[in-house]
Formats: C-alpha cells, structure tokens, sequence
C-alpha cells in the first residue's frame, strides 16, 4: 500500500461524507427546522432601549 492508495481512500471517503450531508440536509423531516432557522436572522427580539417619555 502506498500514498496513492491512501489518497484514493481519503477521497472516497470524503465523497462518502458529502453525499451523506447532502442526502441529511434535503431530508423532509429536517425542513421544518431549516425553514425556522432561517428566520432567525429577521427576529427582533432585542428589549426596546429607547425610552420614550
């Protein structure tokens, strides 16, 4: 076994990963907690610090 080997095996493996991430995140079950989290950034749930009077 040599490098190259080695470098195949790292490759398919990385491959392997990805496609399990991609096959994870177009999952149905996950899309109602995507869709939320995507929201987050357009909640405004800071307490108001002007005062008015």
């Amino acid at each position: 076994m040599d490098v190259n080997d080695l470098r195949v095996a790292a490759t398919l493996a990385s491959f392997a990963v990805f496609l399990g991430l991609c096959v994870w995140a177009w999952c149905r079950r996950n899309r109602a907690r995507f869709d939320e989290a995507a929201q987050l950034p357009f909640e405004d749930t800071r307490p108001s610090s002007r005062s008015f009077s």
